[in-house]
């Protein structure tokens, strides 16, 4: 199951920058200018993909193999997280889904659950506190999941952060916590029933009324329906869906947006993920680009 994006830990590994020190200092400088700037001038030459969402898993295993503390190994993980968006901002990639917690990580310890979202509440507010990150990519946050499972502190703080960047129209990051695909696809069943008795009584209304009613409202629910209904909606499906750590396993993420997307489960554990193996990402899926493509247009057809 895909790790939370953090956990709790007083103690920080020395090597782990502020998100607003991270833009500061140039997370980018790891690598000189010259060379990055070159090789995503060479890979933009293929398709470039508009979607990437990852899987970030490996946070615990990489605190684990550290020996050091399991909450330190979420935080090295959150600053992989910022370093990848500014990477992605520079390569022109739109849109990045993240699973950041899923439903049921409740099932862990309570008192793991409550760290956890101690230290969301914490990461959220920082980047509220420190727009620098968000402001430099010009960034619109979403919360995908059910947000009503989150501990008031962290849903009060995560719809705030989604007001404050509401107007934004760069990079647009979807944070999926607390969140499942099956919850999701219930969710969007249920609020599409809802639609149609509103429409129904509507219809009744009208029609007891002595006015005509049109028939418009069908029994039947389309594919068209769901997706309106999804979190995701209004965004394009996913391009790549990466996996770190090597496992293959989706975990109830994105399974209805998922169909062509090109899946690929790297051995690096996600605080280890960096940009040479975003560059490698985009490359495999340039290569599969076309089988993919195929795939699509094959699809449209038979609709």
């Amino acid at each position: 199951m895909a790790e939370s994006l953090i956990a709790c830990s007083p103690k920080v590994d020395p090597k782990i920058e502020k998100p607003d020190e991270m833009v500061t200092a140039g997370v980018l400088a790891s690598l000189p200018n010259f060379l990055r700037k070159c090789l995503i001038a060479v890979i933009s030459y293929g398709p470039m993909p508009k979607h990437i969402a990852f899987i970030m898993d490996g946070n615990r295993r990489y605190a684990k193999f550290r020996s050091i503390q399991q909450g330190a190994g979420h935080r090295v993980g959150f600053s992989a997280l910022i370093a990848n968006l500014l990477y992605c901002y520079e390569m022109g990639v739109k849109y990045i889904t993240v699973y950041a917690f899923s439903i049921d990580n409740f099932k862990r310890d309570p008192s793991e659950v409550q760290s956890l979202m101690q230290l969301m509440e914490e990461k959220i507010n920082e980047l509220l506190d420190s727009r620098s990150v968000i402001n430099k990519i010009n960034c619109k946050i979403n919360f995908w999941g059910n947000l009503d499972l989150l501990a008031e502190p962290v849903r009060l703080a995560a719809q705030k952060l989604m007001a404050s960047t509401a107007g934004s129209t760069g990079l647009v990051l979807s944070v999926c916590m607390p969140y499942n695909s099956t919850s999701e696809i219930v969710n969007a069943v249920n609020e599409v029933c809802a639609e149609r008795r509103e429409m129904l009584q509507r219809e009744h209304a009208s029609d007891s009324n002595g006015q005509a009613a049109n028939n418009s409202v069908h029994s039947e629910i389309s594919v068209a329906d769901l997706d309106r209904h999804m979190y995701s909606a209004g965004c394009p499906d996913p391009d790549i869906v990466i996996r770190t750590s090597g496992e293959t396993r989706l975990s109830n993420f994105l399974l209805w947006q998922t169909t062509f997307s090109h899946l690929q489960n790297p051995g690096p554990l996600w605080p280890e993920f960096s940009f040479k193996h975003l560059v490698w990402a985009i490359l495999k899926y340039q290569g599969a680009y076309p089988y993919l493509e195929q795939n699509r247009n094959v699809a449209k057809k038979q609709l």
